[in-house]
Order: C-alpha cells, then structure tokens, then sequence
C-alpha cells in the first residue's frame, strides 16, 4: 500500500469510534444475577443476614470439603447415568434433558408414607429421586421415555402412557401429569424443527458456553423461559431466574465433569443457584434469609403463594443472591478455592434432604405449583 492510499481498516475503526459503536464480540450472559441484584435491592419481604451469611459461607466450605464435594459426586448416585456405567454419551444426554425438562413440582402435603413415590430397586423414591427412578425404570421396560420421536407420537405417547410410567407406589398420583406431557410434546416438536430432533445437537450449537446454552434453552423451549414481570418490580426487563435451563447446563457438566463435546464449558461459573423451594427453606433455616411477618405466616402455615407473585419472586431471587454471596465470602477467604454456585446449590440441597430424612427440618418450605421448580 502506497502512502498516497488509505487504510480501509483503520478508517473502519475510526468509524466505529466516532459512532460510538466498537465491534467488539462480547460473551454472552444469562441476565439471572442482574435480575437477583435488582430484586435484591428491591425487594420488601425478603431480607439477608449478612452475618449468618459469612457464618455459612465458613461452615458449608468446611463440610464441602470434608466430604470431598466434587461434579463426581452427582454422578456417584447410583440413580444418575453415566458412561462409565456403561451408558452412551448420546443416551446419557438424551436422560438428562428429559430429566430436567420434567424437574419441578415434587412436594405433597401427605406425609412420607403415602405421598407419592416410585417403587425402583427394591426401595421407595420420592422428591426429584421419584422422576429419576421413573424414568431409569420405564427405560428398563422398554419405554422409549427419552426419545423426542417417541413424545411426538399421539398414538403411543398418552397421558395414560405417561401415568403408567410415573405410577405411584401410593395413592397419589405424580403432581401436574398433564403439564408434564404438554412439556414434552412441545420439546420433542421444537428439537424436531431446529436441533434435528436429539438434544445433543442442541448443545453442540451453544459451542460449550454455558451461558449460550441457557440463552438458547430460553429463546427455543417455552418450558424452559422462567422469566417473570411481577408488578411489584417494574423494570424494562423481565426477571430471569431460569431454574431449570440452569440446572440442565449444571447436569451436563457435573455429570461429564467438565470433559468432552457434552460436558465441557468454558463459562460455567456463570450459572448460578437454582431457584426452588428447598434451597430458600435451607437458607432461612441457616439464618441467611429472612421474611416479613406476612410472608413468614404464610410459609409457615404452609399457604399457597402463587408462581410469578412478588413474594415468590423475593424468595428465589434473594436465595440466587445469597448464594452468591456465600460463594464470594469462600473465595475471599480462601483464595483459589474451587467452588462455584453449583456446588453450593448441591451440598445444600442435599443437606436439607438429609436433615428431612432424619425429621430435623426447623422450618417448612414455601409452597407454590408450578412447572418452573
């Protein structure tokens, strides 16, 4: 290039500066820990206690590490697939999503002896076990119950299809069977038009970002946009929370632990807590989350508080902050430390499961029907 001749690069970048508009290619976020600040320092109901916080903070690190918490540990569970079980790397996505796409609304109000329950190995599931021991046995029976072919099929694929392989061991019926199976039809139609009909491809296409994932999770399955616009909270954005196409991304990477074509994101601290009813009820039974009288009435006298509500919206988004916090007391106190959000939904979860088990739960959990946890 001569000196009499211009640069069509640079000139391009003088552009873009002057306009104010760099092309910078920027990583994507899932919006879930904006939305939880915004909440936070909004909300009225729900309130942190920043001591009991960094008291949990100290304490949970403690016993994660005495228990050698790791992604191994998810699939140590003899429920959970996993290849080195012999399992498929194909099949065991294909679980995975179909777990998770069914992943809410386990609670009942009957006590442990006759709420619902599956009967799988000579013991009894409830909870989340009961859809993870479900579906391992209707597969065993040969149900295709992780094919999207298969749910897209009116014929074979019915409610009574669906009762079969969610039947209880009690007299109560799986919570919210219709919206189950409206879940599925809907997923195995979109994976049919855009993914070529198997989640795998689907998580290919996030090019192992866990936030692109989430994202397209969001945009593509209806069921899966856990985004609320309380009118409590007017804000130009709607507020995501995103239970369970966060939960997924946390499936894929615990269960390959960070490895490989299905397992391996680059971002995967980015995914936050998944906002239930357990990890609200095990923070406040901590101390780091408190309510107003009202809303403490209510959990306690185990009222309804309906989904999209303000105060169910404080209540998970507060926990999504707190955990947050938490996390970010280990790390100060512990420099490389390697613990993120997941982890810490994990031993939380299954610390309040364990402490139900043995009847030590001080304070019952917030109920709400819904198909987003």
């Amino acid at each position: 290039m001569s000196d009499s001749e211009p640069d069509l690069e640079l000139l391009e970048l003088l552009r873009q500066h002057i306009a104010g508009k760099p092309q910078v290619a920027s990583e994507p976020e899932t919006g879930v820990l904006e939305s939880a600040e915004y909440v936070y320092n909004n909300s009225i109901d729900v309130a942190l206690d920043m001591r009991s916080c960094k008291n949990a903070a100290k304490a949970i690190y403690s016993q994660m590490q005495t228990k050698s918490y790791s992604p191994a540990t998810w699939a140590a569970h003899e429920l959970h697939p996993h290849p080195s079980k012999g399992d498929k790397p194909e099949d065991v996505v294909a679980f995975i999503f179909t777990m998770d796409l069914l992943n809410f609304c386990f609670w009942s109000e009957r006590s442990e002896e006759e709420r619902f329950s599956i009967e799988y190995k000579g013991r009894k599931w409830t909870g989340y076990w009961s859809l993870v021991a479900a579906l391992q046995r209707a597969l065993e029976e040969g149900i295709p119950i992780t094919d999207p072919h298969f749910w897209q099929n009116e014929d074979e694929f019915t409610i009574e299809t669906l009762r079969h392989v969610f039947r209880s061991a009690t007299s109560e019926e799986m919570p919210l069977l219709g919206a189950r199976l409206s879940c599925l039809r809907e997923a195995g139609q979109i994976l049919y038009e855009k993914f070529s009909c198997h989640p795998a491809h689907l998580i290919t296409s996030s090019h192992s970002s866990a936030a692109r994932l989430v994202n397209l999770l969001a945009d593509a399955f209806p069921c899966f946009n856990d985004t609320h616009s309380p009118p409590s909270f007017p804000r130009r954005k709607p507020i995501r929370i995103l239970k369970r196409a966060q939960i997924l991304v946390a499936d894929l990477w615990a269960c390959f632990q960070g490895q490989g074509p299905y397992g391996t994101f680059h971002d995967i601290d980015k995914i936050t807590m998944f906002a239930d009813y357990r990890i609200p009820q095990m923070l406040n039974q901590m101390g780091c989350l408190q309510y107003s009288p009202p809303l403490e009435t209510a959990v306690q006298l185990k009222r309804d508080i309906p989904s999209g509500s303000s105060w169910e919206i404080q209540l998970r988004a507060c926990s999504i902050w707190c955990v947050e916090l938490i996390r970010r007391e280990i790390v100060k106190e512990t420099p490389g430390a390697k613990v993120n959000a997941i982890l810490i939904d994990f031993f939380l979860y299954d610390t309040i499961k364990e402490l139900e088990a043995e009847g030590r739960e001080a304070v019952p959990h917030h109920r709400t029907r819904s198909i987003w946890y």
